[in-house]
C-alpha cells in the first residue's frame, strides 16, 4: 500500500450498515472534556461536528475525484453575521422596565419614553458588566433600523435564564419555559421578515427570573453565504464501524472507494501516550473500476474549536516543525482558566494541523464561507491571518490512485497550555511532566509513531472485543466499545505539586463539577480492569482535601470543585454515607486489582475515619442524597445501606491484607451482621424494597455489586436470584427503570445489576434493551446514562465517564475466573 502523510491537530475510528444508527453519536476526537468532537447523525456528512455539548466544532472533508468534488466529512456549520449585534459582538443599549407595563408593550409604536435605558446584558452575577437584574420580570425594547433584509435568512441570536418571551415588531418569534447557558440561532419567520422596516423596528422582550442565576442578551443574525458556491456531491456511506480506539466509515465517490478513520490512541497502559493530545485522521483510497484516477483529498478544522462561543476572535500562525508543516490557531484574547462551568468550551491554548511537509501540501487559512469553495474551484488561496469563525484548511493531491490504495494522514491537535487548577496552583497536562517536551515535538512523535500505534491500538482492539464477547455477548460488547472512549475522555491527566497522578473527571452535563467521587465510583471497572493507577489519580484528590486539613468532615468530600478549577468543593450539600462508601470500596478493589493493599495503608487513618463514620451512620441512612441525587432526598434507602456494608466489608479486607486481623474480625463481623438485619428489614415478598419497612416499593440494588465481585459472601445467592427475577419482570423496551417512583434509568446502574445475575441468559435479558436503546434512542448525542425507558430519550446527563462502569461485568470475569 502507497502512503503519504498528513498531520492536522484532531481525529478517531467504528462498524455498521450505513444509515442504520449504532450510536446516539459517533465519537471522533476524544481526549479531555474540552478536545472531544462528536457527529450525531448516523451518515457523516448529514450534520455538522459537534464538541460533546452540541455547539459546532465542524470539521470538514472532501475528496475530488477526477475534477467531481464529493462531500464525506460533516457539513459547513453555518456562519452568521449580525444584523442586530449581542454583546458577544458588540456594546448596545436598550429601553427597559421592572413594573408591569401596558398590554400593547411589545408594539412598534408603544411609547416608551418613561422606560430606563441600560447596557446589556442584563445579569445577577456580581461584577458583570451590563445592567444588575434581580427582580421577578424585566421587559426590554430595542429599536433598529433594518435596511434591506428581504433576501436575507435572519435568525434571533439569544441566551437567556429563564422563562422568556420575545417579540419582532409586536409579533412573537420565540417562546420558552427554561434557560439556556449559551447563545442560540433561533429561525425568524418568513411572514415576520417581510413586514421588517428599514427604519424603526422593535425587539421587545419579557423575561421572568423564577429561580436561580438571571441573565438576558438577545440580537438578530443573518446567515453568510459563500460567493460563487458551486454544489458538491454527498459521498455513499456504505458502512461505519465502532471499536474502542476507532471510528471508520467507508464510501463511495464515483469511481474511487474511501475509507475515512478516526483514531484517538487511548492506550491506558501508556499514560504519555494517553496524555498526548493529538488524534489520526486517515483518508484511504483506491480505484473501484480498477482504472486509474485523479484525486485530492480536503480536510478542514474550524477555529471553533479553540473557542467558547464563534464571535470569540482568533489569531492564526502557519509554519513548518521537524518534518511536518503546520497550521495554528488560538483565542486573542487567551484567558487561561478563567472559566469555569458546565456547558463550556475552552478559548486557551491553540489548536494544530499538520501534515509532513515531503507530501507537498497546499494549506492555508480562510473565512468558514470560502474555506471548501476554494478546494472545489481549484481557486489559489491567500491566508487570514485574525478573525472569527475561520477554517484551517489542508489539500493534498494524491495524483493517480488505482487499485492500489492510497492513504493520507491528517493529525489535529491541542495544547491547552496549563490543564486544570488544583488548590490554586495552575497545572499541566501530563504530557508535560518532561519540560522539555512543545506540542510541536508531540506532532512530530505522534506522525513518527503512526504505524507502530495504529499496531498497538489494532491489538487492544481485538483483544477487547474477544474479552467482552465471552464475558457478555455482542450486545454487551458493543456497548462497552462505544464507551470505552467517552469514558477516558471525560478526564484530564495531570501530576499534583505533590507528585501524585490526578485523573479528574468533569461532570458533564450535569453541574459541571470536577473530581466528583459519585461520578468516579461508577466509572471505576474500565480503570480497574487497565489501569488501577488511574483509579488512583480518580481519588487522589479526594484523600489530598481531608489529609490537609483543607476538609474537616468526618466523611468523604463530594467533589473538588467545578471544572476546570479543583479548589475544593463547590455541591452544596454533602453525600456522607455515599461517598465514605465510594471510597472504601474503591480502595479495596485497587488492593484486590493489585493484590496488595499498598495504597490503602498510605491513607489508612483517613479511610479508618470513614469506616468509623459508616459503622455509626451507614447501615440505616438518615433523609440525605445519594449518588441518585436527581430522585431526592431518601431515607432508609435499602441500596445506600448496601454501600455502606460492603464499605466496611472492604475495610475489613483491607485490614486483613495489612495484618490487622483483630481490625478485620471486628468490622467483617459488623458487616455480616448488617447484611443478615439488612435481608430481614427489606424484604418485600418476591424482592427487596426500596426503602427498609416501605412495603410494595423497589429500586435496583446495584451497590450489591461487590459483595459478588470482590468475594465478600454476605449474601446469599438467593437473595441475588429473588432480586433478579423480580428485575426481570419489570422491564421496559429500553432497560430496567431504577426504582419503583419513576421509569426513568441510569444505565450504569443496568450492566451493574446484570452482573447478579447466574446464568449468560439472564444478563443477557437485560443488556438486550440497552441496545435497544442506544440504536434506537431519539436523543443524538454523546452516550446518555440517564435515559427514559420507555420511549428512549434522554432525561438528562451525557458524555460523561460513568459509562466505564459498563465494565463491571468484565471485571467480574477478571477477578473471578480463576475463582
Amino acid at each position: 500500500m502507497l502512503r503519504t502523510f498528513l498531520c492536522l491537530a484532531l481525529l478517531g475510528l467504528g462498524s455498521s450498515v450505513a444509515a442504520q444508527q449504532q450510536a446516539p453519536a459517533y465519537p471522533l476526537i476524544t481526549h479531555d472534556p474540552y478536545f472531544s468532537i462528536w457527529s450525531a447523525t448516523d451518515e457523516l456528512t448529514n450534520s455538522a461536528t459537534t464538541h460533546w455539548t452540541g455547539t459546532a466544532q465542524s470539521l470538514t472533508g472532501l475528496v475530488k475525484v477526477d475534477g467531481v468534488t464529493y462531500r464525506v466529512l460533516g457539513q459547513t456549520a453555518p456562519s452568521y453575521l449580525p444584523v442586530l449585534p449581542t454583546t458577544d459582538e458588540n456594546a448596545y443599549q436598550v429601553k427597559y422596565t421592572e413594573t408591569t407595563p401596558g398590554n400593547d408593550w411589545m408594539q412598534p409604536d408603544y411609547d416608551d419614553k418613561a422606560w430606563k435605558t441600560g447596557k446589556a446584558p442584563f445579569s445577577d452575577e456580581a461584577g458583570r458588566s451590563g445592567t444588575p437584574w434581580h427582580s421577578h420580570d424585566l421587559w426590554t425594547r430595542r429599536t433598529f433600523d433594518a435596511g434591506d433584509l428581504s433576501s436575507a435568512d435572519l435568525f434571533l441570536k439569544i441566551s437567556h435564564d429563564d422563562n422568556i418571551q420575545v417579540y419582532l415588531n409586536g409579533e412573537e418569534i420565540y417562546t420558552l419555559e427554561g434557560w439556556l447557558n449559551k447563545y442560540i440561532y433561533h429561525p425568524i419567520p418568513d411572514a415576520v421578515k417581510s413586514k421588517l422596516k428599514r427604519k424603526g423596528n422593535v425587539l421587545a422582550i419579557h423575561i421572568l427570573n423564577t429561580a436561580g442565576g438571571a441573565f438576558l442578551d438577545a440580537g438578530i443574525s443573518r446567515v453568510t453565504v459563500a460567493s460563487n458556491a458551486k454544489e458538491t456531491e454527498k459521498g455513499t456511506q456504505t458502512a461505519v464501524r465502532i471499536n474502542a480506539t476507532q471510528t471508520a466509515y467507508d464510501f463511495t465517490c464515483g469511481k474511487v472507494n474511501l475509507t475515512l478513520t478516526f483514531t484517538s490512541p487511548l492506550l491506558m497502559d501508556d499514560l504519555n501516550l494517553l496524555s498526548r493530545p493529538v488524534s489520526y485522521i486517515s483518508y484511504r483510497v483506491a480505484s473501484n473500476d480498477n482504472a486509474a484516477h485523479q484525486v485530492a483529498v480536503y480536510f478542514g478544522a474550524s477555529s471553533n474549536i479553540c473557542v467558547n462561543v464563534p464571535s470569540q476572535p482568533v489569531t492564526t500562525a502557519k509554519y513548518t516543525s521537524g518534518q511536518l508543516s503546520v497550521l495554528k490557531a488560538g483565542s486573542k484574547e487567551q484567558p487561561v482558566l478563567k472559566k469555569k462551568g458546565d456547558d463550556l468550551r475552552i478559548d486557551w491554548g491553540y489548536m494544530y494541523v499538520a501534515t509532513p511537509t515531503a507530501s507537498h501540501p497546499q494549506q492555508y487559512i480562510s473565512r468558514a464561507t470560502d474555506a471548501t469553495q476554494l478546494f472545489v474551484n481549484g481557486a489559489a488561496a491567500g491566508n487570514t491571518q485574525a478573525g472569527k469563525d475561520l477554517v484551517l484548511s489542508t489539500v493534498v493531491n494524491l495524483g493517480a490512485v488505482g487499485s492500489t490504495p492510497k492513504e493520507q494522514l491528517f493529525l489535529l491537535g491541542y495544547d491547552d497550555l496549563y490543564a486544570v487548577q488544583y488548590f490554586n496552583t495552575n497545572l499541566k497536562a501530563w504530557w508535560k511532566n518532561d519540560p522539555t517536551q512543545t506540542i510541536d515535538k508531540q506532532l512530530n512523535a505522534a506522525y513518527r509513531d503512526y504505524a507502530a500505534i495504529l499496531d498497538r491500538c489494532t491489538v487492544f482492539n481485538t483483544q477487547l472485543h474477544h474479552d467482552l464477547l465471552k464475558a457478555g455477548g455482542e450486545d454487551y460488547a458493543k456497548l462497552c466499545e462505544l464507551a470505552y472512549r467517552q469514558a477516558i475522555a471525560a478526564h484530564k491527566l495531570v501530576k499534583s505539586p505533590q507528585g501524585e497522578i490526578l485523573f479528574l473527571s468533569k461532570e458533564n452535563f450535569s453541574n459541571g463539577c470536577i473530581n466528583t467521587v459519585d461520578v468516579t465510583y461508577p466509572s471505576a471497572p474500565l480503570f480497574l480492569l487497565y489501569n488501577p493507577d488511574l483509579m488512583k489519580g480518580m481519588m487522589n484528590g479526594i484523600f489530598y482535601f481531608s489529609e490537609s486539613s483543607k476538609y474537616t468532615k468526618p466523611y468523604a468530600a463530594h467533589d473538588l470543585g467545578t471544572y476546570p478549577l479543583a479548589n475544593g468543593q463547590v455541591y452544596g450539600e454533602g453525600m456522607p454515607v455515599e461517598e465514605s462508601g465510594n471510597m472504601l470500596v474503591l480502595a479495596a478493589a485497587i488492593a484486590r486489582a493489585e493484590g496488595n493493599a499498598d495504597y490503602a495503608k498510605k491513607h489508612w487513618t483517613t479511610l479508618t475515619t470513614w469506616a468509623e463514620y459508616l459503622m455509626k451512620e451507614g447501615f440505616d441512612p438518615a433523609n440525605q442524597l445519594c449518588t441518585d441525587d436527581f430522585a431526592g432526598h431518601l431515607a432508609r434507602n435499602t441500596n445506600l445501606s448496601l454501600k455502606a456494608i460492603a464499605g466496611i466489608r472492604s475495610y475489613a479486607m483491607l485490614a486483613r491484607m495489612l495484618g490487622q486481623a483483630t481490625v478485620a474480625d471486628k468490622y467483617e463481623n459488623a458487616a455480616k451482621e448488617m447484611a443478615a438485619a439488612w435481608t430481614k428489614l427489606a424484604d418485600d415478598g418476591d424482592h427487596f424494597s426500596l426503602a427498609f419497612e416501605s412495603k410494595n416499593t423497589w429500586s435496583q440494588k446495584y451497590n450489591m455489586v461487590w459483595d459478588k465481585v470482590l468475594n465478600y459472601h454476605l449474601f446469599p445467592a438467593s437473595v441475588y436470584r429473588k432480586e433478579i427475577s423480580f428485575y426481570l419482570t419489570h422491564q421496559q423496551k429500553f432497560g430496567l427503570p431504577l426504582d419503583s417512583r419513576k421509569t426513568y434509568t441510569k444505565s450504569d446502574w443496568i450492566t451493574w445489576t446484570a452482573v447478579l445475575a447466574d446464568n449468560d441468559n439472564d444478563f443477557r435479558a437485560f443488556i438486550s434493551p440497552l441496545y435497544t436503546y442506544i440504536t434506537q434512542t431519539p436523543t443524538r448525542v454523546p452516550l446518555s446514562d440517564w435515559h427514559e425507558t420507555t420511549d428512549g430519550t434522554k432525561v438528562g446527563f451525557q458524555a460523561r465517564s460513568v459509562v466505564g462502569g459498563y465494565f463491571m461485568k468484565l471485571l467480574d470475569a477478571k477477578f473471578n475466573t480463576a475463582q
